[in-house]
């Protein structure tokens, strides 16, 4: 048995729009940020999110969020990837509260951590739907920050 190794795959930018706030639900506080397209660049894997996806966010009192996101990737070469990430983001209150209403806060003061899964039809990029990834991220106000990581 081998303990498992992190592996830099790729970085991932996307430009959030304003949340649409849904009000607290039963299970929290409901809020939905659309993405609205970015980029993709790694060794092996390069391209472009386009629009349409969403970040279904459950936020609890404290600020602890737990994360949906779906959105799609296209290549350079034109394939296309369905990505569904689920996350958690938690910090102290303060910060989740600063964060949370749009303000720039230090990304080493929050802990965003996500497991993406991955479906494409493209054989040349099935080494993503046959392996298990970490993503490490960062919010600021327009955009998100996550850097994958393949567990070898």
């Amino acid at each position: 048995m081998t303990d498992p190794i992190l592996a830099f795959a790729f970085e991932l930018q996307a430009m959030a729009g304003p949340p649409q706030e849904i009000g607290h639900v039963r299970a929290g506080r409901r809020r939905i940020v659309p993405i609205l397209g970015g980029t993709v660049e790694g060794p092996d894997l390069r391209g472009t999110i386009r629009p349409g996806g969403a970040d279904w966010q459950l936020i609890q009192p404290d600020g602890f969020s737990e994360l949906d996101t779906r959105y799609t990737i296209e290549t350079d070469s034109g394939a296309v990837i369905y990505v569904q990430n689920a996350g958690i983001r938690h910090a102290a209150p303060d910060v989740m509260q600063r964060l949370l209403a749009g303000e720039v806060v230090d990304p080493s003061l929050v802990y965003f951590r996500t497991v993406p899964r991955f479906e494409t039809a493209a054989p040349e990029l099935q080494w993503l739907t046959r392996s298990i990834f970490v993503g490490a991220g960062a919010r600021s106000p327009e955009l998100v920050r996550i850097r994958f990581f393949r567990v070898e």
